[in-house]
């Protein structure tokens, strides 16, 4: 405090020296680093692009993610498609995407069948639903040849391509159990004939003639 009161000159010549070297100082990181013309600018400006790059890319991917907002999946099956994709409550947190169509004469067209993701499992909103729809028109399907086949791989060939086995006719033959004649909707069927699946196909069968009824030796139905 005495040396202070003593040497006022001093002290302030000091303090003045102080504050040019700070100036100086700053100015010179002013220089360096808002100068173009420096390595430090260019430094700085990449660092800060970085942040950016970062902090945009993190954003987008939350985004993208959807990060912790997962979901239950719910029941589709048995909806009809069409309403399903007009459903505002479910296009705003499902995407469905109609992946094939499947011919069910028990169901009625346009009824959802299956679905992936599967009911109940944990899915994030915004995630794609593949369905399976069913079709109002039955595939096409070839007849096959039946004729000198067991009835039994007869029946086993015909579910195989989705077609029907309808009324099997015996006929008295010495081939037994063996298919004599395809016929459909009352007329012989060719082999390769190009036919709806779902079809139903009638079967004349060879039968020894002690097996069937007294009553119609030539014939009988099952």
């Amino acid at each position: 405090m005495k040396t202070f009161l003593l040497y006022p000159d001093y002290n302030k010549n000091i303090f003045l020296l102080f504050l040019m070297v700070s100036y100086n100082y700053m100015s010179g990181l002013r220089t360096f680093f808002f100068s173009p013309r420096k390595l430090g600018f260019h430094v700085l400006l990449a660092m800060v692009l970085l942040v950016v790059i970062f902090v945009v890319a993190l954003a987008v991917l939350k985004s993208y993610t959807r990060h912790g907002t997962e979901v239950v999946m719910p029941d589709f099956i048995g909806m009809n498609a069409q309403e399903l994709l007009m459903k505002e409550d479910i296009s705003k947190d499902y995407i469905i995407v109609v992946s094939d169509y499947i011919y069910d004469r028990k169901t009625l067209p346009g009824t959802v069948l299956k679905q992936d993701p599967h009911v109940g499992e944990m899915v994030k909103k915004g995630r794609k639903v593949y369905v399976t729809v069913a079709s109002s028109d039955p595939p096409k399907v070839t007849m096959p040849q039946l004729q000198d086949v067991s009835l039994r791989q007869a029946e086993i060939m015909l579910r195989a391509i989705g077609l029907e086995r309808g009324t099997v006719i015996f006929k008295p033959s010495p081939f037994e159990n063996a298919v004599l004649e395809q016929l459909y909707n009352g007329r012989a069927i060719a082999p390769g004939t190009e036919i709806s699946a779902g079809e139903t196909i009638t079967l004349v069968v060879g039968k020894n003639p002690g097996d069937l009824p007294l009553r119609n030796r030539n014939e009988t139905t099952e």
